[in-house]
């Protein structure tokens, strides 16, 4: 088992510092970890990285992490006997332009994301190496709620989505990058991901239903697909699920799934 390691002293082991958590990172820990301070047995040759990671919790989650007080890096190798470790919990950070990759299990949260004209990626079966190294090649956010995933030595940036509710994951996703969900950014292709180009009514007409064309003057098409939108109901929708997401990403905590 992963906590093995960290539970069981081993005579080659050279320290035993005590790790503290943030409870936001509680939902990795065990629960016999959760209160108080876990001592972890450490080689010479492991890094803080290694003792946090065998204790469940992903890099990607990781804040700031202070030894005895001062700051550390994670590849920062063992320290004393008995040092005091403290490990917070990743805080919001601001992306340029952010760009996501979702895994299998988030493709609500992708749709969402790219109606807000947020560039996410998400393809069904896709294994982990393979989100992993798209990750790494096309620099993007990984979003999962695979935390062995997120500790692929390959990932520098990710998210684990808490909520099974696809507005609190849309919520959390906001708040973790300050992502605005106002709808400023072009929308893009629900289906695949490309933005959306204005076409004109009478361009759109073939492609849209008699009703729609009659109601609507606007309307988009994805280029690489081809499929046509208009804010119809199902706009309004998504819209409203958009609304609510930026709404719940003002308060203090999300629930966990």
């Amino acid at each position: 088992m992963r906590h093995a390691r960290a539970l069981h002293l081993c005579a080659s082991h050279t320290a035993l510092p005590c790790f503290r958590f943030d409870p936001e990172l509680d939902v990795f820990l065990a629960p016999r970890l959760r209160a108080g301070g876990t001592h972890v047995p450490m080689a010479a040759h492991e890094t803080l990285k290694h003792a946090i990671e065998a204790l469940g919790v992903p890099h990607t989650e990781i804040g700031d992490v202070r030894v005895n007080g001062r700051p550390a890096a994670l590849t920062s190798p063992a320290g004393a006997e008995h040092d005091q470790v403290e490990v917070s919990a990743a805080a919001p950070v601001t992306e340029a332009v952010p760009r996501f990759v979702a895994d299998v299990h988030l493709a609500r949260l992708a749709r969402h994301l790219r109606f807000a004209g947020f560039d996410t990626v998400h393809h069904d079966g896709m294994p982990d190496a393979g989100i992993a190294a798209l990750a790494a090649r096309e620099h993007r956010i990984v979003l999962t709620r695979d935390r062995a995933l997120l500790m692929h030595r390959s990932i520098e940036r990710g998210c684990y989505v808490r909520p099974l509710d696809p507005v609190a994951q849309l919520a959390q996703v906001a708040r973790r990058f300050r992502l605005d969900l106002a709808g400023a950014a072009p929308g893009r292709c629900l289906l695949c991901n490309a933005v959306l180009q204005p076409v004109p009514p009478p361009e759109a007409r073939p492609h849209v239903p008699a009703g729609a064309w009659a109601a609507f003057d606007r309307f988009w098409r994805c280029p690489a697909c081809a499929r046509t939108y208009w804010r119809g109901s199902h706009w309004r929708r998504m819209r409203a699920t958009q609304d609510r997401a930026a709404a719940l990403a003002g308060c203090a905590a999300l629930s966990g799934g």
